[in-house]
């Protein structure tokens, strides 16, 4: 249990460091092409919002998709790993099968990961 505990806090404190540091993309660029005067954006209308902000908004996104879906996969992988190694371990004459399912597994957890990869490349291009 208390592994798990550790490994929740170190994961925790890598989300908070990848949040920190992408505040730059909400930096406020409204205002470099009126010679630093803010640009005024009226609530109602949609295509006021500029292209800085939207793209920001995008990169945010996808950041924040990728590195959940990565750093969570990976995750994943590291635990059905040290779950097959312990299993072959105890029972050396199931290894084929064990390594079989696990094999499998490993698959599908990346294929997650690849989906995941292919809506941040779809967010960031095409939306």
């Amino acid at each position: 249990m208390k592994k798990i505990g550790r490994t929740l806090f170190v994961v925790t404190i890598l989300m908070i460091l990848a949040l920190a540091l992408s505040i730059p993309v909400f930096a406020d660029v409204t205002g470099q092409e009126t010679g630093g005067e803010p640009v005024a954006v009226e609530a109602d209308d949609s295509e006021a919002v500029s292209e800085n902000e939207l793209s920001g908004d995008k990169a945010t996104a996808a950041g924040i998709a990728i590195s959940l879906a990565a750093g969570l996969g990976a995750l994943g992988m590291g635990i059905a790993t040290g779950k097959a190694s312990e299993s072959i371990s105890r029972q050396p004459e199931a290894e084929g099968k064990i390594r079989t399912t696990f094999m499998l597994g490993l698959v599908f957890i990346e294929t997650a990961i690849i989906y995941a990869l292919l809506t941040v490349i779809l967010i960031i291009f095409v939306i």
